[in-house]
């Protein structure tokens, strides 16, 4: 029998990119749970950066959701089985934040759109308007929303940006004279900008910097708690629920772990500041496989240490041009090449790829990294690669069967400068590591060593746990007798 759940349930949007959602959104699932609810929240699309605030401000881990990734059964059972991981018996809120527009997918239809994800989820929709120099024209921009798509369900509108009370007084009356959708909040324009965008992307590392955050996320708080009708918002939403409960499609059936107990490889994750960009899906289909994961780190005292032993190695993304004075340092990095060279699995991404690398060029300034890989990375100043990839594997390696075809994105602001190696990958999608001959290629690997630019989502990629754990086993086990 197919589960349901009836608790409230959201999509935060905008009509565009910048047009006030995160703010929203972080400040909503703080608010929501001072009425009691506890608060799952939600980021559709790839972003690591707004899942890493909307887990602080909620207190538990963030899903990405994707329609670009998944179908709408998949979707639906990653939403339904974070919810029921929360506290039983107790009060449950659903939020999704949304990306870019509402409507603004990959193509005229709007495909991996906020929209898409919105009807796959059943989510009734909060629509925040940038009211910037604008009174009339918002209730021509409502109704051009509301019948866009027909099939949207919106709970209401949330003016943002609004400079003048006399302004609010127009908007709402506007509204309310042209449309049947009700105002939940007025918002005023900040008087400073709570969430600098660099600021953001240094995400929450470090005692002094959490500090900083966690007064940032109180302000936020207090500012839509004062601006927002956050009850009637959660009381909408949970009226919809009641009578648009969401059907969770049957189970698959269970994959038994590979490896239990004292058999079980330990699969070490670097954590830290330099390198933080992971989906929590994907730790948890290493778990799931049966590695045991370790949280690793590489710089400071840590990064002086010795490695613990250790079956195989994940290095995800992050910012490692910010601190690449203290990965000098590091004993634990330039251990990396003799790992390398013993066999020991590594699967590296994006920021796990330049730390591999020969060497990193920031600022004009060339510093050494693990050698792993003759090849040379330059950081830069605008993005070099950003956005979904679809690669086809072309070259035998551990994790990802030659001739499989897979989704996954790229956000870097680096590019290989110097690059001999033979590629694994050949992008369809993606900038990746190099373009040859008007074609993009990615991913790099030396003995059990596999890094790319490209980053993959693991229920996306069902075969890549189960092998990454399946050859740190192997490696685990030549390691024992020799």
């Amino acid at each position: 029998m197919a589960l349901s759940t009836n608790c409230p349930r959201m999509l935060i949007t905008a009509l565009a990119g910048g047009g006030g959602k995160t703010l929203l959104s972080l400040g909503l699932c703080q608010a929501i749970q001072d009425l009691g609810y506890i608060v799952q929240a939600y980021k559709k699309g790839p972003d690591y950066i707004d899942a890493a605030w909307l887990s602080r401000a909620s207190g538990r881990a963030v899903t990405n959701l994707d329609p670009f990734w998944l179908n709408r059964d998949a979707l639906r059972t990653i939403f339904m089985d974070r919810l029921a991981h929360l506290m039983p018996n107790a009060p449950m809120c659903a939020l999704v934040e949304g990306n870019r527009g509402l409507f603004d997918g990959l193509d005229i239809y709007g495909s991996a759109s906020s929209a898409e994800l919105a009807r796959a989820l059943n989510l009734p929709i909060v629509l925040s308007i940038d009211c910037t120099k604008m009174t009339r024209t918002a209730a021509a921009i409502v109704l051009g929303v509301e019948n866009f798509d027909p099939k949207l369900f919106f709970l209401g509108v949330i003016l943002n940006k609004v400079g003048t009370i006399r302004q609010e007084e127009l908007l709402r009356k506007t509204l309310a004279t042209y449309t049947d959708l009700p105002v939940l909040g007025c918002m005023p324009r900040l008087p400073i900008n709570l969430m600098p965008e660099r600021h953001m992307g240094l995400a929450s590392q470090g005692p002094r910097l959490a500090e900083d955050i966690a007064k940032r996320l109180h302000k936020l708080r207090g500012y839509v708690k004062e601006y927002i009708d956050v009850y009637k918002v959660v009381e909408q939403a949970g009226v919809y629920a009641q009578e648009n409960p969401l059907e969770r499609p049957k189970s698959v059936p269970k994959e038994e772990k590979l490896y239990v107990g004292a058999s079980a490889p330990v699969i070490g994750v670097v954590r830290d500041a330099c390198l933080w960009f992971y989906y929590p899906e994907n730790l948890e289909a290493l778990k799931k496989s049966g590695a045991k994961v370790i949280e690793l780190s590489l710089l400071g005292e840590e990064g002086k240490t010795p490695w613990p032993h250790l079956s195989g190695l994940y290095l995800g993304g992050g910012f490692p041009e910010d601190y690449v004075m203290e990965l000098g340092t590091s004993k634990r990095l330039m251990a990396l090449l003799d790992l390398a060279k013993r066999g020991l699995p590594i699967y590296a991404e994006c920021g796990g790829f330049m730390l591999l690398a020969k060497s990193l060029l920031v600022h004009g300034k060339k510093y050494h990294m693990a050698q792993v890989f003759d090849v040379e990375v330059e950081f830069c100043a605008r993005p070099c690669g950003l956005g979904y990839t679809e690669a086809e594997v072309i070259e035998e390696n551990p994790y990802l069967p030659k001739g499989i075809s897979f989704k996954g994105h790229e956000f870097h602001y680096s590019r290989c400068v110097r690059c001999e190696n033979r590629f694994t990958l050949s992008l369809q999608r993606g900038s990746g590591m190099q373009v040859i001959d008007n074609k993009a290629y990615d991913g790099l690997q030396f003995n059990n060593v596999f890094a790319a630019y490209t980053h993959i989502f693991a229920p996306a990629v069902p075969c890549w746990a189960p092998n990454f754990v399946k050859i740190a086993a192997t490696f685990s086990r030549k390691e024992s007798v020799r």
